[in-house]
């Protein structure tokens, strides 16, 4: 299989994984007059749009990085 591919699906889930794990548990709804703290995930047990962002970043970062390596691994072949 080629190296790039491989390496660039192992940083997507990779980087998905570190995502899962460091998303951020509380998300803050600031208006005049109103703050509003959010902790956990929603009640139907989905992500929060910022939980989600971060997640996607951290996917995309981490395939960046895999495609990077996998470009060296076929330049060392």
């Amino acid at each position: 299989m080629n190296p790039k591919i491989l390496c660039l699906v192992l940083g997507l889930v990779a980087g998905g994984i570190v995502g899962w794990l460091t998303r951020p548990q509380v998300a803050e709804i600031r208006l005049p007059g109103i703050d509003i703290k959010l902790q956990g995930e929603r009640p139907g047990g989905g992500l929060t749009s910022e939980q989600a962002r971060h997640i996607g970043l951290v996917a995309v970062v981490g395939a960046i990085i895999g495609i990077g390596i996998g470009f060296v691994a076929d330049r060392r072949r």
